[in-house]
């Protein structure tokens, strides 16, 4: 997990976070069927996601840190 950039991880981190949106939201408005399994997938998305950014935003800051 070291080589991978942290540019990277706060990307995958956002795409989690946009999935963990926006199938909620198709599911209030009845675009899809809401079953547990896609509300598990929603939550396990945005909760994944939200991990990723805040890693990848500190592995950023520490790389990129002037000493």
């Amino acid at each position: 997990m070291r080589n991978i950039n942290p540019k990277t991880i706060f990307e995958i981190g956002f795409a989690l976070l946009l999935i963990g949106l926006i199938l909620p939201i198709m599911m209030v408005i009845h675009i899809i069927e809401s079953t547990f399994f896609l509300n598990f997938v929603a939550y396990t998305s945005s909760f994944l996601g939200l991990m990723l950014g805040i890693i990848g935003s500190v592995s950023y800051t520490i790389r990129h840190r002037k000493k």
